[in-house]
């Protein structure tokens, strides 16, 4: 695995090199997702806002065509904080 090491700015902020953002697809006003591990950081890449709009496009149509339609009520059990506490890799 390579490594590089890099500085941190004053208010504790880093640059990420570019080789890894452009392998990774960070993009300039771009977010990344940091998970904290008892062994450190890891930065992953965040999905634009148009990746996530598509996956949610096609996942409503494959459900379309399985005829899985959703209802009204049917997430009224759902807790959309515990879905988002968990990563969406």
């Amino acid at each position: 695995m390579v490594s590089i090491r890099v500085k941190v700015g004053l208010k504790g902020q880093v640059v990420i090199p570019k080789v890894f953002r452009e392998a990774y697809g960070i993009k300039e006003g771009g977010e990344v997702i940091i998970i904290p591990t008892e062994e450190g950081l890891i930065i992953k890449g965040g999905r634009s806002t148009e990746e996530i709009m598509n996956i949610l496009k096609e996942h409503r149509e494959r459900r379309r065509r399985q005829g899985l339609v959703g209802r009204l009520g049917d997430l009224a059990d759902f807790d959309l904080e515990d879905e988002f506490n968990e990563d969406i890799s």
